[in-house]
This record gives structure tokens, sequence and C-alpha cells, in this order.
């Protein structure tokens, strides 16, 4: 094994469910994975008969969401160092479908921030598949920067808006195809722009039904990578919700924007060290494997050299991660700007090392036969997937 996990006061517990996921991972959702990104229509993933629903019941078998319930008898350090195993392993399995899955989790997760048992109730189930509904088609990375602003010029204008009626909000307008989970999802953690009667101004967070009167959706959105995660289109056609279902108001969005970019860069950190882990093991087994020259090319002076970068980068990586999560969670004053720093490490930092793992299996690489270039592919995308990277870290620079 090329990395181990330096975790060395893990209680057995926390090591008995590491070394399940892990092999969750490895049996159930990398060939899963495989499979769904070989398929030509991304309408074919989410058939009927996909694979897609089994991994979904899979993991609810697991009863991971039941981790961070405050009856699981786990301490916060805990809850959190697990959560960085947890979807670390996910990564290396598939990273589209480490992210489906997390993103599934996001109304149930704004739910629980908001403490109100009906909306705990509502959306609160497992089984029910969710998804954060932010971007929009004009502006998708730089809502994080809208604000106050979004009224000032054409190109600033929402494209989607919950106005104040009475005891509801009506919900009208688009977010893009890149919605994680858009055409499948049960519920959405929906962030858009609040007219509380004097038009547009701030941006609120919400929780939608997405079985509502006026809700449609896209089709599946065809891309690069990460072709196990459906993404896809939602409408709102004066959609009618409770006003109890706006979980923070413009007043809050500052703050609850924190804690939602916190969660989600340092899932997204964890998952992508995942995906660099992978492409090194690979790099590794291939290198031992391949003869050239009358050896293995691991023999060679500058693959061994290769290889030790790609291995130095991702520990670095992984512990900054670790360590940002951690602290994230346990301090009670989340730093989005050590989050961003994460994200952005990591995702970098995993399109780096596959690329160089490509390099090591030389014209194999490019071959759809190995696993490599799908990891290449995946990783990609997560340089401009839950925020560009660039504009994540204008954005964290604001903060220093």
């Amino acid at each position: 094994m090329a990395m181990i996990d330096l975790e060395f006061d893990l209680s057995d517990e926390e090591r008995v469910l590491r070394d399940g996921v892990h092999k969750f991972a490895e049996e159930v959702m990398r060939p899963a994975g495989t499979q769904l990104d070989h398929l030509a229509d991304p309408a074919d993933v989410i058939a009927p008969d996909s694979i897609l629903w089994e991994v979904f019941g899979k993991v609810r078998e697991l009863g991971l969401d039941s981790l961070t319930d405050p009856g699981s008898g786990l301490t916060p350090l805990q809850q959190a160092r697990l959560r960085c195993i947890v979807s670390e392993e996910f990564g290396w399995g598939d990273a589209g479908l480490a992210i489906s899955l997390g993103a599934g989790g996001f109304p149930r997760m704004m739910a629980q921030m908001s403490g109100k048992p009906e909306l705990i109730e509502r959306f609160g189930s497992p089984e029910s598949i969710g998804c954060w509904a932010a971007t929009e088609p004009d502006h998708g990375s730089d809502l994080i920067l809208f604000g106050e602003k979004m009224g000032e010029k054409q190109y600033r204008r929402p494209n989607c808006v919950a106005r104040k009626d009475g005891d509801a909000f009506v919900v009208s307008g688009q977010k893009s195809a890149w919605v994680s989970n858009g055409t499948i999802a049960h519920a959405a953690a929906l962030f858009c722009s609040v007219d509380l009667g004097d038009g547009p101004h701030g941006i609120g967070g919400f929780l939608v039904p997405l079985d509502a009167p006026g809700v449609s959706k896209g089709k599946p959105l065809d891309k690069i990578g990460q072709r196990a995660l459906n993404q896809g289109e939602l409408f709102f056609d004066d959609v009618r919700i409770p006003a109890d279902y706006m979980v923070m108001g413009p007043e809050l969005w500052s703050l609850g924007a924190d804690v939602v970019l916190c969660q989600a860069n340092g899932g997204m950190g964890s998952t992508f060290v995942g995906v660099g882990r992978a492409a090194l093991e690979l790099a590794v087994q291939y290198a031992k494997e391949r003869v050239q020259g009358g050896v293995p090319i691991f023999e060679h002076q500058s693959v061994k050299a290769r290889l030790f970068e790609m291995f130095r980068k991702l520990e670095a990586a992984r512990s900054l991660n670790r360590r940002v999560v951690l602290y994230n969670t346990l301090s009670g004053s989340p730093q989005v700007h050590y989050a961003i720093a994460s994200k952005v490490t990591s995702t970098s930092t995993a399109f780096e090392v596959a690329s160089g793992a490509l390099q090591i299996f030389g014209g194999n690489g490019l071959s759809r036969e190995y696993p490599i270039e799908k990891l290449l592919r995946d990783a990609r995308a997560s340089m401009i997937e839950d925020g560009c990277n660039d504009v994540l870290s204008l954005f964290g620079a604001e903060r220093l």
C-alpha cells in the first residue's frame, strides 16, 4: 500500500468502520462507478434498472447517516474524524458516487441546522435523496460573492427568486444543469435570492420538496468526468412553500454560507484526497509490473522520484484537510478560508497526481482499458465544481 493512515489514535471501533467502508468502496462503489462511467447516455445512469440504485440502497444499509446523530454515542471529535475517513474512502472508490451521496444529505443537514422538529422529520429521512441547488445559468461560482449586490446590473440579476407572500414563499426561476442529483432528488437545499416585498435583496437558504406543484427537472447533463454523478437543471414555476421552510434569511446568509461552505469544501477536500490516493496506488502497482529497459520501471530513478513527489503532495493535502475539518467542526468558529484552502489543495493535488500517474502508465494510460484515465477526468472536474478554485481562492483571500 502506497499510503497508510497516520491517525494512530483511532479506537478499535473507528478502525473497524474505516476498514468496512474501504471494503464497501472497493467491492461496491469502484465497480459500479466504472460501469456507470462507460454508459454512453447519462439518462442510462438513472434508469430504473441502473446499478446506481443498488449503490444507494447498500449505503443506507451501512447506517452511516446515524454517525452524526446526537444519539450515536460518538464524540464530536470522533464524528468529524470519521467524516474525513468515510469521504476519503468513498472518493477512493468513485468520485462521482461519493459526491452524489454527499449532496444527497444536504437537505437533511439543513433541516438539522434549523433546529425545527417539523423540518427534521419532513426532510430527515436517509431514504430521501437530496440536492444542493445553488448554481444558476448566469452565475455559478460567483454566487458566493454576490451578497447585497445582486440587483445592480443586468448580469447580476438572479435567475431564481423566493418572494414572500403572506405566510409562504413563492419560488420562481431556474437552477443550472450543474445541480448534483438534480434530476433524481426528492428535496432541495435551495440557495436563491430573496424578495421580502421590495425586490430581490440578498440570498436565503430554503428547503423545497421537489414533488411540489410547479417543480420540473431538465435532462441529465452529459460531461467528461464523474459520469456516475447525476446533474441537471431545476425549474420553479411559482412553487409555494411554507415560510418556515426558510432555514436562513438574508440577515443570516453570511454566517450560514460560511457553515455550508466549510462543510462542502471540507468534504470535497477529503473526497479528492481519496481520488489522489487511488491514482497513486495504481501508478505504484503498474510501475512494479511494467518492464522497460530490462527492469520494472519502478527501478528507474526518474519514476521513483515522480512517485514520491505524488506521495508527498497527497500526504500534505490529507493532513491539511483533516486539521481543517476537525477545527471547523469543534471550534465553534468555522474558518471558511481554511476550508477553501483544503478544497483547492486537495483537488489540485488529485489532478496533478492523476496526471502524473497517467504519465507513468504511458500509452496504456490513454486507453479506457486502464482506470487511470477515468481518475484524471474525475479529478479535473473537481477544480470547477462546488466553486471554481480560482473564484474560491479570491473569496478566501478576502478573509486574510
